[in-house]
Formats: C-alpha cells, sequence, structure tokens
C-alpha cells in the first residue's frame, strides 16, 4: 500500500494543480468582469440598464502563483470570449477599434435597445470571426459596407433604427434585394428629406450607384525583366477611388493616379524588371465608393527560360526512380540522354511528371535495371527563350563479367528487347565444336548407309536356305508354307541339319530351292513358279507313324497345308 501512495502521488499532484489553476482563472475572471455584468468562460452578458458610455471591458490585471510559473493574461481570457451581449446601455453611443480588438475569438456581438450612434470604421477589423451582430433598437443614422467588408456575416440586424435616406445605406437598400446578410427578412425604414419615414425599399436616390471598372488588358503576358504597363479605370457616382492590389508582388511597381473631367478615375501600375517569381500572380483593381466595391483581375504570365532545380540519382521504389524538378515558362520539352546519347524511351524506360503552376516534377523510372543501364544521365529541358541541361550518374549493378568488353547504350534500345552483346571466345572452344559436329555428322551418314544395306540385302529365302540350318517354328513368318507343321517345337537335334535340309518336327527333310518360288507376283498354278522335282525320299509328319506317299509334288504339300488340312 505505501508503493502505491507512492505511485498515484503525481497523479495527485497534477489533479491538485489543474484544480489551482482552474480556480484562479475562474477567480481572474469574476474580478475582471465589469461592473452590472454577469460573465463566464466564454460569455460576457450585460442585460442590466446602464448609463455609462463605455463599452464594458474586462479589467486588465495578473494573477499568479507564488513561484510564478503560472500566469493568468487578461489577453487570453478576453481571446477565448466567444460573445458579448450588451442590452439597455443607454450611455453607450459609440464602438470604438480599440473596445473590440482584445476579442479576437469573437463570433456572437449584441448591442441592442441601446443609445449606439456611431461605429468607427475599423471597430471589427481584429474580428474575423464574427458571424452574428446584432444592432437593433439603437439611433444609428448611417451605416457604412466597410465595417463588414472582410467580414462572413450570417445575420446583421439592424432594424429599429433612425436611418436617413441617403447614399450611405444604399448599400442596405442592395442587400436587402439580394437577401444577403438575412436583409430582407426585416422591416426597415429611413426618413426622407421631407421628415416622412418610409420602408428602406422605396428609397430613391440619383447619382447613387455602384462603381464601374475597366481593366486596360484581360491578361498581361511578359519576359522575364521586361517592363509593363497597365491601366485601371473607375467611373460611377460618387465617383469611386481606384487603386491596384499588389500586396506580395515581387516586382517593382509604380502608381501613378488621374482624374479627368468626364467623372473617370484612372490609375497606371508600372511593373519595372519583372521576377519569374510573379508568373501567376494576379494584379487586383478596385474601385469603391460609399455604395459599394467593385474589382477587376488581371492574371500576369512571366515567361522565363527553364532551370532545373534538381536532379537525384535513381533511388530504389516500386521502380527505379532519377527524380527531378524543372522550373520553366512556357512548361520545357524534356529530353533524356544516356552517355551522350539520345534515350528512346520504352516500356521498360520511360518519364513521368506532373506539372503545377510553372514547376514540373517527375522520375525517369528504370524497370529492373541491369549493369547496362549504368551510365551518365543527361537531362535537357527547353522552351523558346532557352536550354537547361544537367547530368547524374546511375549505378544500379555490376557488371557480371568484368574481363568482357561491351560497347553500346540503353539509348540504342528501339524495343523492349534489350541489345545483345557478342564477345570473342577462344579458338579452343571453335576447334571442339568443330569436332563435335563431324562425328555427330559421320554416326547420321553411317546410320543411313547401315539402313540402306539392310534394306537391301538383308531379305533371305522363306525358308532360310541360305544358312546352314532353318528351323520352321512358330516364330517363323505366317508365309512359310510348313508354318504350321511343328506348332513351334524345336529340339536341340535341329542344330545337326545339313544346309539343304528342314526340320519339321524332329525329322529332317532334304529339300531343294527354287530360286523362283519367292518371286512377287508369283503364281503356284503356273508350271514355271513351282517345283517341279520329285521328292526322293519318304516325307513323315509328327503324330502320322506312316509316311507319305513317295512321289508328291513340293507344290501340292504348298498349297495342301495353306488349304489348313493339317490331317492326312
Amino acid at each position: 500500500m505505501p508503493e502505491m501512495d507512492v505511485l498515484l502521488l503525481p497523479g495527485k499532484c497534477s489533479f491538485w494543480r489543474i484544480l489551482l489553476l482552474w480556480s484562479l482563472w475562474l477567480d481572474s475572471l469574476g474580478s475582471a468582469c465589469p461592473a452590472n455584468c454577469v460573465c463566464n468562460s466564454t460569455e460576457i452578458n450585460c442585460t442590466k440598464p446602464d448609463d455609462g458610455n463605455i463599452f464594458p471591458l474586462l479589467e486588465g490585471q495578473e494573477s499568479g502563483t507564488s513561484n510564478g510559473n503560472s500566469i493568468v493574461n487578461i489577453t487570453d481570457i478576453s481571446r477565448n470570449i466567444t460573445s458579448i451581449h450588451i442590452e439597455n446601455w443607454k450611455g453607450l453611443h459609440t464602438l470604438n477599434a480599440v473596445d473590440m480588438e482584445l476579442y479576437t475569438g469573437l463570433q456572437k456581438l449584441t448591442i441592442k435597445n441601446s443609445g449606439l450612434r456611431n461605429i468607427q470604421p475599423r471597430a471589427f477589423a481584429k474580428n474575423p470571426q464574427l458571424q452574428y451582430i446584432n444592432l437593433s433598437g439603437n439611433r444609428l443614422t448611417s451605416l457604412s459596407w466597410q465595417l463588414f467588408q472582410n467580414l462572413e456575416l450570417v445575420d446583421l440586424r439592424i432594424e429599429r433604427n433612425h436611418f436617413n435616406c441617403s447614399c450611405e445605406i444604399r448599400w442596405i437598400q442592395l442587400g436587402q434585394a439580394k437577401n444577403e446578410a438575412n436583409l430582407k427578412r426585416q422591416q426597415l425604414y429611413c426618413m426622407n428629406s421631407d421628415g416622412v419615414v418610409i420602408p428602406l425599399q422605396e428609397m430613391n436616390i440619383s447619382q447613387c450607384d455602384l462603381p464601374e471598372i475597366s481593366v486596360s488588358h484581360s491578361s498581361l503576358i511578359v519576359q522575364e525583366g521586361d517592363n509593363a504597363v497597365v491601366t485601371c479605370n473607375g467611373s460611377g457616382s460618387p465617383l469611386p477611388d481606384v487603386d491596384w492590389i499588389v500586396t506580395n508582388l515581387h516586382s517593382i511597381n509604380t502608381h501613378q493616379s488621374n482624374v479627368n473631367w468626364t467623372n473617370v478615375h484612372s490609375i497606371n501600375l508600372t511593373l519595372v524588371n519583372v521576377a519569374r517569381e510573379d508568373n501567376g500572380f494576379i494584379l487586383t483593381c478596385i474601385a469603391e465608393n460609399v455604395v459599394g466595391m467593385t474589382n477587376a483581375s488581371v492574371p500576369l504570365t512571366v515567361y522565363f527560360p527553364p532551370r532545373i532545380l534538381s536532379l537525384k540519382e535513381p533511388v530504389s521504389r516500386l521502380e527505379h526512380c532519377i527524380e527531378f524538378v524543372v522550373l520553366g515558362n512556357p512548361p520545357p520539352v524534356l529530353n533524356w540522354f544516356h552517355n551522350g546519347k539520345a534515350l528512346r524511351e520504352v516500356d521498360f524506360i520511360r518519364t513521368e511528371l506532373y506539372r503545377q503552376d510553372n514547376v514540373t516534377e517527375g522520375c525517369l523510372l528504370f524497370n529492373k535495371p541491369t549493369h547496362y543501364y549504368n551510365g551518365n544521365y543527361t537531362l535537357m529541358a527547353s522552351n523558346k527563350l532557352g536550354v537547361a541541361r544537367q547530368t547524374v550518374y546511375a549505378h544500379f549493378l555490376g557488371q557480371p563479367f568484368p574481363e568482357t568488353d561491351y560497347f553500346f547504350s540503353v539509348a540504342d534500345f528501339g524495343s523492349p528487347t534489350p541489345p545483345i552483346s557478342v564477345t570473342h571466345k577462344p579458338e579452343e572452344d571453335t576447334f571442339g565444336v568443330s569436332i563435335a559436329v563431324g562425328l555427330a555428322a559421320f554416326a547420321c551418314v553411317l546410320l543411313v548407309v547401315l539402313f540402306i544395306v539392310i534394306n537391301k540385302y538383308g531379305r533371305r529365302s522363306k525358308f532360310g536356305m541360305k544358312g546352314p540350318v532353318a528351323v520352321i517354328s512358330g516364330e517363323e513368318d505366317s508365309a512359310s508354307p510348313l508354318h504350321h507343321i511343328n506348332h513351334g517345337i524345336t529340339t536341340p537335334s535341329s542344330l545337326d541339319a545339313g544346309p539343304d535340309t528342314v526340320v519339321i518336327g524332329m525329322t529332317r527333310i532334304p529339300v531343294i530351292e527354287n530360286p523362283q518360288y519367292f518371286r512377287q507376283g508369283h503364281n503356284c498354278h503356273k508350271p514355271d513358279t513351282c517345283f517341279r522335282e520329285y521328292m526322293l525320299n519318304t516325307i513323315s509328319l509328327p503324330g502320322h507313324p506312316k509316311p507319305l506317299n513317295q512321289g508328291i509334288y513340293v507344290h501340292d504339300v504348298g498349297v495342301y497345308f495353306s488349304k489348313g488340312r493339317h490331317v492326312f
């Protein structure tokens, strides 16, 4: 538990410190609140009648802790006030700028049923957040539009005032017609020269209109360092004041005003040694009188030669990027060079950029670059006024074979296919390749020759008469006339057969070969294509103990077997 108390002690100290500061702040606010008013952290309400002629202000004082670490200033308190309500202050006649300047956060101001008669021209200059103003039930006879020109008013209440029908309140009549600041819903009146109170909408004042304005140029285009003159004319009744708004203009400028007899106020703006920083600047001419203000704008365009502000070494992002920033107007044309040669952009090397005003920013992008991309990259920016160049070295990958010479540039790429570099190989490799090719060719020729020889001379007699022994079995060609005799049975004794015998089963049969027997297209029914000799020995078949009749013709046997007659 003691440890927990120690841990919670800083939190307790902070809480009590905040509470102390809050109490001091409330005490300061309460002591600074004007008499007959009620104040809180954001509002000042003065609804009790008061005959004082001074705007209720918070009393200026400071209060703080004994060690001086925390000070509550009256300026900080005033800055937090968002609403001031004053009512039934009959002695309050004038609202000064100094009365309002401390309330910079003020959003709502009410001064009604009081004796307010005059408001200084810049009374609300330090209150840019004002949106609601209620001045009803006072003794205002006129009201200038210039009081509210820098405000974004949502509601302006000015009922039950003693306005005079004059040109000074013509702007209210125009605003009521346009329903600006909720004026159309209000019942506004004025007293004419005859002392008659009439609705403001019926007021008719001659020679009281908004000023008209014209300029000599719809747009001004100059080159850097040149001089230029532009004229603005303002006319109307009452005669307007005319001026050029050139705040933040870098170029040297002079104003020359001239008023002629035709009620035209003219003013010349002279620009000397125009600077490139003024490109895109809007020259604004205003003409204003008691009725209101009109303005005209002249865009200034300054042409200047290109300038490369930055060109950085490549960095790896989604793709490798050479980042650049170029300044120029008209927007410069960009060209890239690799090792002094013009770089033609393709799918894997391209430029992406965007322009804002006279600044061009972008990247030269590389998709998976290799060592071929290494080298100097030059950016050339050009327009009709000049050319700018800057070079940066880019290294993407080291060369994988440093001993190999390659002479080409990425600028030579005409298609996404990278160039092929040819290198000289040693002579030993060429000789070895030649030997391999020769051996392969020799093997192919040898195979072809063997195929031809076998195909031409590899045919043998159906009975195998060329060899020392011919064995008729089930594995021989089925076209043999004795194919079906032995049913695939071959005995070792057949190996001793003579050169002119055929082994059928276990018996050797001497035969005489007819060279024309297997000739293509033979016909055994012709006497010249079959055997005519007699068998000298008896013919025995397996499974038949009795020999066949002597004197049977061989071709008869062939016919007999070819018809499948195996039983005698």
